[in-house]
């Protein structure tokens, strides 16, 4: 019998309850007569009455014989002895009245019952997953959303830029159509696959490709949704999701941000073994242990901090697999904006490759940003197409930030950020090796920026030699250093210059080995942090050598900085007409584009 078959037996038992009481009332209602006080004495002294009932305020009887209308009972209200002599001397009909209380004695007990169960009712409907009375039975539910197959309609057409991960998991794809067949040699499928990048590289979007294109239930739910503010709430969804998809295998459980669930376990020095997330995560590896890969259900996890995760969870047996999703090389840039450029109208002169050349270190959620910036640059200024202008704006709109016309610079101030940038600029152009400028502005940017120059990559780089970063130092001082030159004093406009200078100059002594002196040795070791975009800007950072060798880092690091300042006043120098007349120019029109910069490069300036 289920709750409804009970509640409606209630309902029924109620309503019987409820007639008979009415019957009974109308019944009653039909042989009693309400007189007043004075009837009830002339009755009493005409010997009408049989027999009385007294209470407090009121009288019931019989009539000895029925009155004409047929009542045979009466009911009257008492009136005080001593009034009574004063009213018959006057001859008026008189009744006792009582002031009704009734509602208020109703309120008084009902109001404070229901505001209880009121206050009960909201608690449990907050404290409990499904709501009402019953949610707090359900709390170890796992609240994890699941996709039928006709809810998924990604699949591996609607990805692209990550051709090897696409390779690895279209295995999983094959196993889960046909788990059975693909263990005949004796192998067996991954139990789990650990899916590994920076953010916005897609990592999400391919677990729902996997499950779209291998058309099985697909269960979704994020590591922070398993611990909740009662110990053990954790471990049971862990528990209730494995069984739910047990009960619809073939299928995908796929957890995203792992680490908020299997951190490192005792990795701070107030984590006991009693921890709610540790409970957790205990319990996700009894079920991975527990784990048949041939019932056909595929555990997929994503993170993009993979250095805090525990061991134990990356073991053979647990996550087999880890499959990086990276940031797309330039051939991946340009399938996904193609992917995402079909959905905007776009002009003749749009090139996707020439877009992806300027968008290096871009993730496939920031080419899509990117689109959609540019579409909305377009619409605003009524275009009725997007234009490859478009997207050179929304570009920078993302790397440097919104324009900020209305920060108006006074005139002093807006020369320095002309020659600053400039110097920058013209370092750039001169040393080889460099990536080429490809624009130049003193429009503000972004929070702090007065100015900036944009350098573009000719391609993707995974190494730098010692005397491209050198030349990379001379560039980020090439501001400075024309500040110097012009007006001989320094401003706080190279602040974020420096910071990169020193950050890059460390590395050089401490992590890279290229300091003469202190010769080949790693000073400083860091976290593996290998999912950054700047391989130069480092963490938290370890090191084991003594005062000695701290003061020799130091003195370093300070000559290699020096001599690449040394090295842009020398090029500015050099080059001061070039650099008093592109600084003029620049004043006059605040941007220089690249064929202005050519032109700046055919007066002088090599490449």
């Amino acid at each position: 019998m289920n709750n409804n078959t009970k509640f409606n037996i209630w309902y029924g038992i109620l309503a019987v309850f409820g007639v008979v009481i009415i019957q009974y009332l109308f019944a009653y209602s039909q042989q009693v007569t309400e007189i007043p006080y004075s009837q009830f004495e002339t009755d009493l002294r005409e010997n009408r009455i049989a027999d009385v009932a007294i209470s407090e305020n009121f009288i019931q009887g019989t009539f000895k014989q029925p009155l004409a209308s047929g009542e045979t009972m009466f009911v009257t209200t008492r009136v005080d002895p001593a009034l009574i002599a004063r009213l018959e001397q006057s001859g008026v009909v008189y009744t006792g009245r009582i002031e009704s209380n009734f509602l208020g004695n109703i309120l008084s007990w009902t109001l404070p019952i229901l505001l209880f169960f009121g206050i009960w009712y909201l608690m449990m409907k907050r404290m409990g997953a499904g709501g009402g009375v019953g949610g707090l039975m359900q709390i170890g539910k796992s609240r994890a959303k699941v996709y039928v197959e006709t809810d998924i309609k990604v699949t591996f057409d609607d990805i692209a830029g990550v051709d090897e991960a696409e390779d690895e998991l279209r295995e999983i794809v094959e196993f889960l159509r046909n788990p059975q067949d693909y263990g005949r040699l004796g192998g067996r499928m991954p139990k789990g696959v650990l899916l590994v990048g920076p953010p916005g590289t897609g990592k999400t979007l391919i677990a729902r490709a996997v499950a779209g294109e291998a058309r099985v239930p697909f269960f979704s739910i994020s590591g922070s949704e398993f611990v909740e503010m009662f110990v053990g709430v954790g471990a049971a969804r862990v528990r209730d999701l494995f069984e739910q998809a047990r009960a619809k295998a073939p299928a995908i459980i796929f957890i995203d941000e792992l680490d908020a669930l299997g951190r490192a376990r005792g990795a701070g020095p107030m984590m006991g073994g009693n921890d709610e997330k540790e409970q957790t995560l205990n319990q996700l590896l009894v079920e991975l242990d527990g784990f048949d890969s041939s019932l056909g259900v595929v555990l997929l996890a994503a993170t993009n901090r993979p250095e805090i995760l525990d061991p134990a969870l990356l073991r053979a047996g647990r996550f087999d697999r880890q499959v990086l999703v990276d940031r797309p090389d330039k051939g991946g840039r340009i399938d996904i904006l193609k992917l995402h450029m079909t959905r905007a109208k776009l002009g003749s002169d749009v090139d996707p490759e020439q877009v992806a050349a300027l968008t290096p270190g871009f993730t496939g959620a920031d080419l899509a940003n990117l689109v959609n910036e540019a579409a909305l640059l377009a619409t605003r200024r009524h275009a009725d197409a997007v234009t490859m202008e478009d997207f050179t704006n929304a570009i920078e709109r993302i790397v440097a930030g919104l324009e900020k016309r209305n920060r108006l610079l006074n005139p002093k101030e807006r020369k320095i950020v002309a020659y600053h940038e400039m110097g920058h600029a013209l370092v750039a152009l001169s040393l080889p090796g460099v990536d080429p400028v490809h624009k130049v502005s003193i429009i503000p940017r972004g929070v702090g920026a007065l100015g900036y120059t944009i350098q573009r990559p000719t391609e993707d780089r995974f190494l730098m030699t010692k005397e491209e970063l050198e030349n990379k130092m001379a560039v980020l001082l090439g501001g400075r250093a024309a500040e110097f030159i012009v007006f001989q004093h320094w401003s706080t406009g190279a602040a974020d210059d420096l910071a990169k200078v020193t950050d890059i100059a460390r590395a050089m002594v401490t992590r890279y080995g290229m300091s003469e002196k202190l010769g080949h040795m790693a000073l400083e070791t860091e976290q593996p942090s290998y999912l950054r975009p700047d391989f130069l800007v480092g963490g938290a950072r370890q090191h084991d050598y003594g005062e000695q060798t701290a003061d020799a880092i130091d003195a370093e690091i300070h000559m290699i900085i020096d001599r690449a300042f040394d090295r842009a006043v020398s090029i500015l120098n050099e080059r001061r007409e070039i650099l008093e007349r592109s600084a003029s120019k620049l004043l006059e029109v605040e941007t220089l584009g690249e064929a202005d910069l050519r032109e700046l490069e055919a007066n002088g300036c090599p490449a």
